[in-house]
């Protein structure tokens, strides 16, 4: 019996007509295979992986696949977005085999749920130098029932090194090892096409915001270059859709051209924050239209009911990869006629014989940026394609609504709104802050993924910390003092549900949890920033805006006990030195007095990498110990004050001279 009827993650209800006899995860699916004394197959994926769907149509569709399936396994299926511990447990003992991951995963596990043996896609038949699937499945069986002894060494090797925690040299940093960090980063940067060197290409917000911080800090003109780089290659790159807005998850290609062209809400969000920084920086236009699009598509698209923010667009529609999204020059021309076809093919690389499988994805690799009358120009036609390809059959959306993903998209809102002059952007934000906030916390405890009224709960550490920094960041722009009270509940949830003691990092599930073989600790980032990152610079953030001692020092130690193993692998570890920078050089901004809107508008568009803002209500009082207590007492009228540390500059009451001041604090 297929027991997905009932599940609420698409991916999972994509499976529930499967002849397979699917379990969704949990104590009953384990409990049945210790009954019948089966080895469990697990396949775990998401609702816009195109791989996924290709094992699902060969091989979970099949009805003879379904019966060797049936009669020699108890199978479970995971929406790895949905249950996000039990992907990162599998994960991680598939790569201990020696094996590259990806999706689909499909581990095999004793009846415990220990982890044995297991691969990424198999094909139904033999090929692509793979056995065949029905094949992998008869040989697991027979080694589980008669050579339960090799099964036994495997599991527990496998299991006993997944219970190791990362550990490190037990060395610090500071800002010139930070330095030095990013004056290697810059060696691996491709000089052609922009961001990493080789392919597949992935945006990598982290990488590319230390990147930018490093070239703050230092002034190397070379780092910054190839931050902007990396920026304008995707913005011209296939990877972003000029038509709708916003970006696919990576290319497959070392040029940005042809993306695996599923549209997640997590990249999306990371690089909405880039772009804002982008146009920050240069105000160049092509910035500030990406980040644009990004929104657009956003509002367009991927916006709940509710208010919330749905999780991804697939890769494929009506079967095939891509189909929504590329072009032939004919349809160009039927849509536009054959002059602006003509122009605008010039322009995005359209052509008869196609860029890609005989198609044409549009992009502005060879042609780059143009003047603002053939921009405006342009973007009518494209207003006219999208319309186009608004009547196409779409790719399927998983409107399920992430705590996690939705706290980095909040927080990017807020961010870019600041530094792109758009208040609608923080309206946004706000309305999608209340729907997490209130439907999916019982008890002040988040849960992780909502759909249709089903919640699952608990929640996991990047939930409540990537919500933290979202509450933070609302704090930030709004002075609204609930945001505030937010962010220090879900902190506290933190040190006491998910904080491990032993190792000072940040567990992924709750102490109550629903126990795995292993409780994960993974510290390094993946396609999301770790919880530790993100926890540390919403504590350091939190710590810079009350200036209260307690939350400097968890701060402090937090990251003490991060960057040893940081300082071994700082590519796979850069949300922790982000939050070791704006621990190190982050200014804290106290606005004051009535009529500062001025002074505080200023504020916020200093960019959120060099500081946190307060605005003090009026009534409000500072703590004792906060540094500029005296000097914010001093005058009724509107003032800033720029503190570093426990060193807080003169109040200023003009916006230039404000500004001057934050370029003194920060050189030191």
């Amino acid at each position: 019996m297929n027991r997905l009827k009932d599940a609420s993650s698409p991916y999972l209800l994509q499976h529930r007509d499967n002849p397979v006899h699917w379990w969704e995860w949990g104590p009953e699916a384990l409990a049945e295979a210790q009954r019948l004394d089966k080895p469990v197959l697990i396949s775990i994926g998401y609702a816009a992986c195109h791989w996924c769907h290709v094992m699902a149509h060969e091989s979970f569709e099949d009805p003879d696949v379904a019966e060797v399936m049936n009669e020699l396994f108890v199978n479970i299926k995971v929406d790895r977005e949905e249950r996000p511990d039990v992907d990162h447990v599998y994960m991680s003992a598939l790569h201990l085999l020696g094996e590259p991951g990806g999706w689909p995963l499909t581990m095999f596990l004793t009846p415990r749920g220990e982890p044995f043996w297991g691969g990424t896609y198999f094909p139904k038949e033999p090929r692509f130098g793979r056995p065949g699937f029905r094949q992998v499945l008869r040989e697991i069986s027979r080694l589980y029932h008669t050579e339960p002894e090799r099964i036994l060494k495997n599991s527990d090797a496998i299991k006993h090194n997944l219970s190791q925690t990362a550990q490190g040299d037990g060395g610090g940093l500071d800002l010139p090892d930070l330095d030095r960090m990013g004056l290697r980063l810059t060696e691996l940067f491709d000089p052609e096409n922009g961001g990493l060197q080789g392919a597949p290409k992935f945006p990598n917000p982290p990488i590319l915001e230390y990147l930018l911080r490093y070239a703050r800090r230092s002034g190397d003109a070379e780092a910054r270059r190839q931050f902007l780089f990396a920026l304008e290659r995707m913005a011209l790159g296939g990877i972003h859709d000029h038509l709708g807005g916003g970006f696919a998850r990576y290319s497959v290609d070392e040029r940005w051209l042809v993306p695996h062209f599923e549209k997640m809400l997590y990249d999306n969000a990371q690089l909405l924050e880039l772009y804002g920084l982008g146009f920050a920086e240069t105000g160049r236009a092509i910035f500030r239209d990406a980040a644009q699009g990004i929104v657009a598509w956003l509002e367009r698209e991927m916006t709940t009911p509710e208010g919330a923010f749905a999780s991804s667009l697939d890769a494929d529609s009506e079967g095939e990869e891509g189909r929504f999204y590329v072009w032939s020059l004919a349809e160009i021309r039927e849509v536009l006629g054959e002059e602006d076809a003509g122009f605008f093919a010039s322009v995005y690389d359209i052509s008869e014989e196609g860029n890609w499988e005989e198609a044409n994805i549009p992009n502005r690799l060879i042609s780059g940026e143009a003047p603002p009358p053939v921009e405006e120009r342009l973007a009518g036609m494209r207003a006219k394609l999208l319309e186009r390809r608004a009547t196409r059959v779409r790719p399927g959306l998983d409107d399920k609504v992430l705590a996690d993903w939705n706290g980095l998209m909040i927080a990017a809102l807020v961010r870019a709104s600041s530094l792109l002059d758009r208040p609608d952007w923080l309206n946004n934000a706000q309305r999608a802050y209340r729907f997490v906030q209130g439907s999916m916390s019982r008890n002040g405890h988040l849960g992780h993924s909502w759909r249709g009224g089903s919640l699952i709960f608990p929640g996991f550490a990047l939930d409540h910390a990537a919500m933290m920094r979202a509450a933070l960041a609302l704090y930030e722009a709004t002075s609204e003092p609930s945001y505030l009270q937010d962010a220090r509940a879900w902190r506290d949830v933190l040190l006491t549900e998910f904080m491990v003691a032993e190792t000072g990092c940040l567990a992924m599930t709750a102490q109550g949890a629903d126990p795995l073989v292993v409780r994960p600790q993974p510290i390094h980032d993946e396609a999301v920033p770790n919880a530790n990152g993100v926890f540390a610079e919403a504590l350091v953030r939190l710590a810079q805006i009350t200036e209260t001692q307690d939350d400097l020092q968890r701060a402090s130690d937090m990251l003490s006990r991060l960057l040893g193993v940081a300082r071994s692998s700082p590519l796979a570890h850069t949300s922790i030195l982000n939050g070791l920078d704006l621990h190190l050089r982050g200014l804290s901004i106290l606005v004051t007095g009535s009529n500062a809107g001025a002074l505080f508008d200023a504020a916020l568009k200093t960019p959120y990498l060099d500081r946190s803002v307060r605005l003090l209500r009026d009534g409000e009082a500072l703590d004792d110990n906060h540094p500029a207590k005296a000097l914010a007492a001093s005058t009724k009228g509107p003032q800033a004050l720029v503190c570093a540390g426990m060193r807080c500059s003169l109040p200023v009451t003009e916006t230039d001279a404000f500004k001057a001041r934050v370029q003194e604090m920060l050189a030191g």
